[in-house]
């Protein structure tokens, strides 16, 4: 089920920019209203006006696209021309930012002089409901996503993806290209592009021009796949674990046992945060890969910390009995001993010695 935009969007995709995207896919015509193709979408999801042709208008949304298949289209037919008159004039007073007819049906005339009346955008589509739903929310879920950029590096590691945070000079470009080294990918330096994407995830990806580029202190700029091929980089990748670099400094309260669960929000979805504390002879690309490994145990249900102090708890509430062991007699059965009883025989006393 999709989940709303994490933020109000403040961008939006005009109806001329829509339709004539390639990756759209769609057979498309437009009918009326193209006065209106500068009008925005801003609105990554359809609307279905069935209720809206009969009158109640209530719950409709003027920036998504309003989609009429063919049950709101057989009810068009089933009124006569004054009650299509009066549902058109009704329908695109709305001020609706485009409206989309399914199958390649043609409007009834009615409509398409509404349309250009209130120079709302009407466009016949030729693929059925469907097909034409799932392609708008493809391509604008793409072109609506709630966007921010940042200053750090992401590196995918064992597929899980990795954003370096900390001070300028830190290490975050030298820990990414030891990882690279080590045979994991890098997906970003410096500039990082994310986006939300629902129902709450979200990907980064490299500013177009440092695409495939890391920046090395001493070194300058290197290009990673020129280096060490195309399996070195990634294009794009979620971001499941921020890992934030910073000095070390004795009296500060680091997680010693890893109970603490700390969240970062980026584009309103909280994504685990763990502190790395940087000092000389800390091999930090190998903790980085820890860090990495144990978020793939905790995306499977493992908590390492927490198993641990659960087991401490219930030793400490509920000591363990006194091992027992099993001793056959003389005679040939078998009885228990407690942990303090001795399994030798009892001394043979002489009764001449008495």
């Amino acid at each position: 089920m999709y989940s709303e935009p994490p933020s109000q969007l403040a961008h939006g995709v005009t109806v001329r920019a829509l339709l004539d995207d390639p990756a759209l896919g769609l057979n498309v015509r437009l009918v009326g209203g193209a006065a209106g193709l500068s009008r925005e979408i801003r609105h990554p999801r359809i609307q279905k006006s069935g209720l809206a042709l009969a009158g109640h208008v209530h719950g409709v949304v003027p920036s998504r696209v309003q989609v009429l298949g063919e049950t709101e289209l057989s009810y068009t037919e089933s009124l006569s021309p004054e009650q299509q008159v009066r549902a058109a004039e009704v329908f695109f007073s709305l001020g609706v930012c485009c409206v989309m007819v399914t199958r390649g049906v043609d409007p009834p005339r009615a409509f398409c002089e509404a349309a250009e009346r209130t120079a709302t955008p009407l466009v016949v589509c030729a693929e059925r409901s469907s097909a034409v739903i799932t392609a708008l929310h493809t391509l604008l879920d793409e072109q609506l996503a709630p966007r921010s950029r940042i200053h750090g590096v992401l590196v995918d590691v064992f597929e899980v993806g990795v954003l370096l945070l900390g001070k300028s000079g830190i290490g975050k470009s030298e820990c990414a290209l030891e990882l690279v080294m080590r045979g994991h990918r890098l997906v970003a330096d410096d500039v990082i592009e994310c986006d939300f994407r629902p129902p709450s995830m979200v990907f980064g990806q490299p500013a177009a021009l440092l695409r495939h580029h890391i920046e090395v202190r001493g070194l300058g700029i290197l290009n990673i796949k020129d280096l060490f091929g195309v399996t070195a980089i990634r294009e794009r990748k979620r971001l499941d674990l921020i890992v934030e670099l910073q000095l070390w400094h004795a009296d500060a309260p680091y997680d010693r046992i890893g109970l603490e669960d700390r969240h970062r929000d980026l584009l309103g979805v909280p994504i685990r945060e763990v502190v790395l504390p940087v000092r000389p002879g800390r091999n930090m690309s190998s903790i980085i890969e820890i860090a990495a490994r144990n978020e793939l145990l905790r995306q499977a249900g493992h908590h390492p910390a927490r198993e641990f102090v659960e087991r401490i708890e219930k030793g400490l509430l509920r000591p363990e009995e006194p091992e027992e062991r099993m001793h056959r007699t003389p005679s040939g059965s078998f009885r228990f001993l407690s942990a303090n009883e001795s399994s030798a025989p009892p001394p043979v006393i002489n009764p001449e010695r008495r």
